[in-house]
């Protein structure tokens, strides 16, 4: 087997602007992977630590530059002449030599630029694609490994938007009787069509950090409205082609107890909030729902994914951080139905595919995402599908950074069904 033979970390940009981490590992056989790090303009309380140099003279203190040398000085000296192959053992070694719960010491982007780079690396000894290398590695999927279906952020709110939408994310989710590609066309036809719904509206259809819309609409509603306006500009049909969904981030406009929308003169109890979703709910048929509540509102989720959890996913994301113990704890309190995965906001790939089984069997739904800070990295399409994601999260089918996801998927695809035949 294969060794790693050089780790050297470099500060580079994600899609924002900011500074990130990449990552070369070598091994002694020659073959080599590079991972760069997103970042999430939305984190929860409990994701593992995102370092950043706070030096104000340099990127207004977002520099990467203590991460970088974590790698290059105290990763580098202590797994340099492992196995490539043994991710866990590797992956252990890394949350040992951190030392915290959250990986204060070292950084979460600092390890993940590790952990990833070297199942890559790994990927490229064993020569094979690294989807499937993490399919026979981790047997997660069905015989056959199966592609996911995408979810696409086509009006982009809350941290991610101009300011003016409350609800973070709003999605348009092409049914699962699409193959992947007819899904991609599906997302691209309707996003094209908002764009003109928005201009004929007069609204700015500039886009935001995911390449969704950021709109100058007045209300969350608004965003829903035009959304159905721009599907039937299609050919496709509402409930039948595609679906709505909706990444709310209540933690957005949640303070002191109570929840603050636009479209609410008032502001609204946890109680009031879920009344409201089951309204919304019974007018557009909600597929999915993500973060409808604070991230420990515990009871609140649990009464929620009761009331729409057969007919609507209750997603996860904050609430969870893809952290096992959270995990467990929601699974026990019935608090969603979904999760949505982000292997930086725990550290390692080994963790993120530890909650994954977790999440698995307890009858949950898998989303694998992006962050709104990205890179040209695709490493995130070929996990989604080595793991047997049954959803992806990657923006909008625009800007670089999301469409390098999207086109990954697509050969991906070409490849299973030559093999499949």
């Amino acid at each position: 087997m294969a060794k790693i033979k050089t780790v050297k970390a470099r500060e580079i940009l994600d899609s924002r602007g900011h500074p990130t981490v990449e990552t070369f590992i070598g091994l002694s056989d020659g073959s080599s992977g590079v991972a760069s790090v997103p970042s999430g303009a939305s984190r929860g309380k409990y994701e593992a630590l995102e370092l950043r140099d706070n030096d104000p003279k340099r990127f207004k203190g977002k520099g990467v530059l203590k991460a970088v040398t974590n790698v290059n000085q105290t990763i580098a000296s202590k797994i340099i002449g492992m196995e490539a192959d043994e991710q866990n053992k590797l992956d252990q070694t890394l949350i040992d030599l951190d030392g915290t719960i959250n990986k204060t010491n070292l950084g979460a982007n600092a390890i993940l630029s590790v952990s990833q780079g070297v199942v890559e690396a790994a990927a490229a000894s064993h020569q094979l694609p690294i989807y499937r290398y993490l399919f026979a590695k981790y047997q997660m999927a069905s015989v056959k490994t199966k592609m996911a279906s995408p979810t696409f952020n086509v009006i982009n709110g809350g941290a991610h938007g101009a300011g003016n939408l409350d609800f973070q994310e709003f999605h348009v989710i092409p049914t699962l009787r699409f193959s992947y590609a007819q899904a991609l066309k599906a997302g691209e036809e309707i996003y094209q069509a908002l764009k003109q719904a928005l201009a004929y509206r007069g609204a700015i259809h500039s886009v935001g950090d995911e390449g969704g819309f950021a709109p100058n609409l007045f209300t969350n509603l608004d965003a829903l409205e035009v959304m159905m306006e721009a599907i039937k500009q299609t050919d496709y049909v509402f409930g039948q082609d595609v679906f709505l969904g909706l990444d709310v981030a209540a933690d957005w406009f949640f303070k002191n107890g109570r929840y603050t929308i636009k479209d609410h003169s008032q502001s609204m109890s946890p109680q009031d909030l879920i009344e409201y979703y089951q309204r919304l709910n019974e007018q557009y048929h909600l597929f999915s729902l993500e973060d409808p509540l604070h991230e420990d509102d515990w009871k609140g989720w649990a009464e929620l994914t009761t009331l729409l959890g057969k007919s609507t996913l209750v997603i996860g994301d904050d609430l969870l951080s893809t952290n096992k113990d959270r995990v467990k704890k929601a699974i026990e309190a019935k608090a969603c139905s979904a999760i949505l995965v982000k292997p930086n906001q725990i550290g390692t790939i080994s963790e993120t595919v530890t909650v994954i089984k977790l999440a698995r069997a307890a009858g949950w739904k898998i989303i694998v995402s992006h962050r709104s800070g990205e890179t040209n990295d695709d490493f995130i399409a070929d996990f989604a599908i080595g793991l047997g994601a049954e959803y992806t999260k990657f923006g909008a089918p625009a800007r670089g950074e999301r469409v390098a996801k999207y086109n990954r998927l697509l050969a991906i695809e070409d490849e299973l069904t030559k093999l499949n035949k």
